[in-house]
């Protein structure tokens, strides 16, 4: 199966207005944004998108806007997955109808499940939905590890077509990429890592520093894939504390302050999540500064 897409996507952030609304119009400026400075993939409503605090009706709005907005130019990823299989299909099938490219689906999170529950899971997704499913696994978050076994049993299924990775373990990655050979795309979830992660078979990111500096975060993976192995490096450490400092504080904390910084304003966030302390705010900013001003 073809590549859902190759280089760097953006968990793009849901913006919301002051009353906690979603700001479509400002949603339709950020696809813009991060079409025009060359992301290669967009991706709604998932956990940069504060999709776990989105109604069905919200996501499925957000979907079909950027459906609408991107007009193909580049694919549109919905996050749809739950903890439960059965809310996982209804979402499915009622994300496929506005338009959606692919599904971004995170392992059951709270009640988890067994490995083999994992295979079962994803298995009922992929038999269900006419788009390819892209596994994501964020144990931090989920308190879920998808096993380098499962990876190569869920590689087997013809609609089970990749995976974000946001476990830091490379040496995993690594053994998981060689059980699995080709048959799943990888794309590594944690911005500290981009540079090992395609020079070990990624075929790209899905990426939080992207909202902020996506053009950068295009050429980074680019030159990665490309081979240029050294070029990919120095662009991964100049970026380094900048990325420490965008998850100084739950994600999408930071990096919706961050777009404020850049007169990007995102918006409030949605309840638990809330702002972060003065302190942080200095440490992001300085960051920033310290890479645009370089």
């Amino acid at each position: 199966m073809k590549p859902v897409f190759i280089g760097s996507g953006v968990a793009l952030i849901t913006p919301f207005d002051k009353e906690g609304k979603i700001n479509y119009r400002r949603f339709e400026k950020l696809i813009e944004y991060q079409i025009e400075n060359k992301t290669d993939a967009i991706i709604v409503c998932g956990t940069t998108g504060e999709g776990s605090t989105l109604t069905v009706y919200e996501r499925l709005n957000l979907f079909s806007t950027a459906v609408e907005v991107a007009r193909g130019r580049v694919p549109i990823i919905g996050g749809t997955g739950s903890n439960s299989t059965s809310f996982s299909l209804s979402l499915i099938k009622e994300a496929e109808k506005t338009g959606i490219d692919s599904h971004l689906s995170v392992t059951p999170y709270y009640n988890k499940t067994s490995q083999d529950g994992l295979i079962r899971h994803y298995y009922s997704l992929a038999e269900e939905a006419e788009k390819p499913i892209i596994v994501y696994n964020v144990p931090s978050r989920t308190g879920m590890n998808i096993s380098p076994e499962t990876y190569k049993k869920l590689s087997e299924h013809q609609n089970i077509c990749g995976v974000k990775e946001a476990d830091s373990n490379i040496a995993k990655l690594i053994k998981t990429i060689s059980l699995c050979e080709d048959k799943l795309d990888f794309y590594i979830g944690n911005d500290d890592m981009i540079c090992p992660a395609v020079a070990c078979g990624c075929k790209g990111v899905i990426s939080v520093l992207a909202n902020v500096m996506p053009g950068f975060t295009h050429e980074m993976t680019k030159e990665g894939i490309k081979g240029n192995t050294d070029k990919c490096r120095q662009m991964q450490i100049k970026i380094i504390d900048l990325v420490q400092a965008l998850f100084c504080d739950v994600n999408p904390i930071p990096v919706k302050y961050a777009m404020k910084l850049l007169d990007m304003d995102t918006g409030v966030l949605r309840l638990p999540l809330c702002e972060m302390s003065e302190e942080k705010k200095i440490r992001l900013n300085n960051a920033l500064r310290a890479v645009i001003d370089n």
